[in-house]
C-alpha cells in the first residue's frame, strides 16, 4: 500500500485528499496543511515510486504504469481507511490522476480542486517528451528532470518550486523515472476523452496566470464544462500551491466549504 499520513479533525466529517505530481511527494503540500487542518480531515499520500512509497512496488519493476493502476493505489488507501468519499486537491500530473479517479469511482469524489492542471500537452511539451524519450537511456534522468523543471517553471519567482521538485525527484530511481515519463506520453489521448465527457462533480481549476504551458487549454476546457470554474492567480506560474499558497488555500478551502456539510454548532 502507498505511504500515507492523516490529520484527523475532531468535528468535521469531510476528508480532503492531496495528490502530488510526477517527481514530487506529499512534502509539496507543506504550505497547505496548517490552513486546511483547521477545517477538514486530511489525507496526504506518496504515489508509487515517490517519497516514502519508493520501495513499495519492487515486484512490478518491469511493468509499465498506467493511469488506472496508479489511481487504484489511491482507492486502496481510501478503502483501507474506510473513507467513502472525499474532496480531492491535486497539482500538475496529479490532476489527471484525480480526474481518472472520478471516472473510475465518481461516488468517491465530492469535489476536485485542480492546481496547475494538465489538460493537454502543447506542442512544446510534446517535443520535450519526444526528446526525453529519445535520450532517456543516454542522459542521467536528473538532467532531464532539471530541463523539464526549467521549461515548465522558468521565472525567477518559481525558483522555490523548481528546487522543491528537483529535490523530491532525486528520490526517484532511474527505472521509476522512465515509467512515469512513459505515463506522461499518454496524457493527450486520455485528456481528449475527458474534455469531451464532463462529470457532474464541482471542479475548481486554480492556475497561475504565467503557467503558459497549460493555462490556454484549461480556458478552452472551461468553456465546454458547466460544472467547472477557473480562478487565475496573479504573479504565479505552474506550481501555484507553493508560489501563491495563501491565495491557493483561500480559494480552494472556500470552494470545498461551499460543497461541504457545515460543522456542527458549538
Amino acid at each position: 500500500m502507498l505511504f500515507y499520513k492523516t490529520y484527523p479533525h475532531k468535528q468535521s466529517k469531510e476528508w480532503v485528499v492531496f495528490v502530488h505530481g510526477a517527481g514530487g511527494s506529499s512534502a509539496i503540500w507543506f504550505k497547505q496543511i496548517k490552513a486546511y487542518k483547521q477545517h477538514f480531515n486530511l489525507l496526504l499520500l506518496d504515489l508509487r515510486g515517490h517519497g516514502k512509497s519508493n520501495t513499495m512496488f519492487q515486484d512490478v519493476m518491469d511493468n509499465r504504469y498506467t493511469f488506472k493502476m496508479v489511481t487504484k493505489d489511491i482507492i486502496n488507501v481510501l478503502n483501507h481507511l474506510k473513507i467513502e468519499s472525499a474532496h480531492f486537491v491535486g497539482i500538475s500530473l496529479g490532476t489527471i490522476i484525480i480526474r481518472h479517479l472520478a471516472e473510475l469511482a465518481p461516488e468517491r469524489v465530492q469535489t476536485m480542486t485542480l492546481g496547475g492542471a494538465v489538460t493537454r500537452l502543447n506542442t512544446r511539451s510534446q517535443v520535450l517528451i519526444s526528446l526525453g524519450n529519445l535520450s532517456k537511456h543516454v542522459l542521467p534522468y536528473m538532467w532531464l528532470y532539471r530541463i523539464f523543471a526549467y521549461v515548465v517553471m522558468p521565472q525567477k519567482n518559481q525558483r522555490q518550486s523548481r528546487h522543491l521538485f528537483i529535490r523530491e525527484a532525486k528520490k526517484l530511481c532511474q527505472q521509476e523515472f522512465k515509467r512515469w515519463f512513459k505515463l506522461a506520453a499518454d496524457v493527450n489521448p486520455i485528456m481528449k476523452y475527458f474534455k469531451e465527457k464532463e462529470l457532474a462533480i464541482p471542479t475548481l481549476y486554480l492556475m497561475g496566470e504565467h503557467d503558459y504551458m497549460f493555462i490556454k487549454s484549461v480556458k478552452e476546457m472551461i468553456k465546454r464544462h458547466q460544472n467547472s470554474v477557473l480562478t487565475q492567480l496573479s504573479n504565479c506560474g505552474h506550481v501555484c500551491n507553493v508560489e501563491q499558497p495563501e491565495a491557493f488555500n483561500h480559494h480552494s478551502i472556500e470552494f470545498i466549504q461551499l460543497h461541504s456539510q457545515p460543522l456542527p454548532a458549538h
